[in-house]
């Protein structure tokens, strides 16, 4: 049985005690604040029409999104009426959920160890970094979690991860990232 006191995750030691150190020697920082590190991780699933037509479609997204992240997600209404999509003010529209802390790093570890390579086809995931050291990945089907189970889904939902860092470039969040053994592509 977990010591749940005692527990760290798994991503956070390697962090300290290996990444940190591979991370100040590859970019030749002065100073220990000046190695990046990851901030936060963002989960969201957005159901566009689905919800418009049915509103328990919303709800549903909030519950996996909740069972994925371990933490209770929150659901996204619509900041404005467009008629065009038969969309209200304050419709509910989708899902999102902010991890920190330790349960930033489980998800990681989840996504990088399990999800990533349940994923159909997979070559790897494509560099996709904002230049200010975020990066933004999307997954076609929030299946591939192992907290999903197939037979209960009603629908399968499409999901953007979004990976916030400290690092003040592209360059080294890539590096942070890859030293957590993000599977990029070329």
């Amino acid at each position: 049985m977990l010591d749940a006191a005692n527990y760290t995750p798994r991503l956070r030691t390697l962090y300290v005690d290996t990444i940190r150190a591979a991370m100040k020697e590859e970019f030749g920082y002065k100073n220990d604040m000046q190695i990046p590190s990851l901030e936060k991780v963002v989960l969201n699933i957005g159901c566009g029409a689905e919800a418009v037509k049915d509103s328990k479609k919303a709800k549903s997204a909030q519950e996996d999104l909740t069972k994925i992240a371990g933490q209770k997600a929150i659901t996204t209404n619509a900041k404005k009426s467009i008629a065009g999509f038969r969309v209200r003010e304050d419709m509910p529209l989708g899902a999102k959920v902010t991890l920190r802390g330790d349960r930033m790093y489980e998800f990681l570890d989840r996504l990088i160890t399990i999800a990533l390579p349940r994923v159909r086809d997979f070559r790897g995931v494509k560099p996709s970094f904002d230049g200010r050291g975020n990066f933004a990945m999307g997954l076609k089907e929030h299946i591939v979690f192992p907290e999903i189970d197939f037979d209960k889904v009603d629908e399968v939902w499409g999901m953007d991860i979004i990976i916030t860092t400290n690092a003040s470039n592209d360059a080294e969040a890539k590096a942070l990232l890859k030293h957590f053994n993000m599977p990029f592509t070329a």
